[in-house]
């Protein structure tokens, strides 16, 4: 007897089948809202909230520091990235407003200056998965709440470094609500189902735009959740689009 369930969720196609079929995990990323995550990831902040957004030189930060532009939010003009960045591009204009790229030899002295301008500021983190820890570290230092919208990194530094620096962050591999929503639901079945899901078989599949830096860190937890409800298996395969 052969059966199969599908399940759509913000984009996010699961389907599981019996051993010998496949589990298929698909992220269609090109075919999502072009602001939704972003607006998902201004939901802590209130009207006058200062927002710096790290980097606005990448995809994702540009749009992130678009989205503060349009939700009414302060955009604070100073945007960390590395030092080529800084040196080749100098600014970037994000809705008409200037932005000064830093490069990490100045960021101090513009974190001090930022601090002083705008008070009550939060910063959103869209870089590299090279720097999720060091920055991490640099805002914790600065006593700076911040989002980790970036993935990689040694997570668990991350979270003990944010926990015994007493600094409010938010840290999550996704900002898609509906798509947190489908994890949380995974993490509730893997705690009170262990083990339902012995011997079938499993894949993850995840498609990505070319530029992306490192596996998913939302199909790394479903994949979690999965092992935990009897799922064998240990690789994730990354399709990258043009």
């Amino acid at each position: 007897m052969h059966w199969s369930a599908t399940l759509h969720v913000h984009k996010l196609n699961v389907r599981l089948t019996p051993a010998n079929d496949a589990f298929q995990l698909r992220k269609k990323l090109k075919h999502r809202p072009s602001h939704g995550l972003q607006q998902s990831a201004l939901a802590m902040a209130v009207d006058g909230q200062h927002i710096m957004v790290n980097a606005c030189t990448g995809k994702m930060g540009h749009a992130t520091a678009e989205a503060v532009v349009r939700a009414g939010l302060s955009l604070v003009p100073y945007s960390f990235t590395g030092s080529s960045e800084a040196v080749a591009v100098g600014n970037v204009g994000v809705e008409g407003i200037p932005v000064e790229l830093v490069g990490p030899e100045r960021r101090q002295q513009a974190m001090e200056q930022a601090k002083h301008e705008y008070p009550n500021m939060i910063i959103i983190d869209f870089t590299l998965p090279m720097a999720v820890n060091d920055n991490a570290v640099f805002y914790c230092q600065n006593k700076i709440p911040f989002v980790m919208g970036t993935t990689g990194g040694d997570r668990h530094k991350l979270l003990q470094d944010t926990k015994h620096a007493g600094v409010y962050a938010v840290i999550a591999p996704q900002m898609g609500k509906q798509v947190v929503a489908f994890q949380a639901m995974m993490e509730m079945m893997a705690q009170e189902f262990p083990g339902a899901f012995s011997g079938y078989n499993l894949s993850v599949t995840e498609s990505h735009q070319r530029t992306k830096a490192d596996t998913s860190g939302t199909a790394k937890a479903v994949v979690g959740s999965l092992q935990r409800l009897g799922l064998d298996f240990s690789e994730v395969t990354v399709l990258l689009g043009k």
